[in-house]
């Protein structure tokens, strides 16, 4: 029975890495793929604009 107390962490380890790789490929794309693309492209945005203002802190 030592083998399998052996085995069986990789093995869950193995099962659940495969679920996170098949949950993230399944994610990609799909009817929320515009949504996503919208926000990066708002906080991008946001980014852009704040790095360009004057900053008017400290001296």
């Amino acid at each position: 029975m030592d083998y399998v107390a052996a085995l069986l962490p990789p093995v869950v380890m193995a099962v659940a890495f495969t679920a996170l790789i098949v949950t993230i490929v399944k994610s990609q794309g799909g009817a929320n793929k515009a949504k996503e693309d919208a926000a990066v492209d708002a906080a991008l945005s946001r980014a852009e604009s704040a790095g360009q203002e004057p900053t008017t802190h400290g001296a």
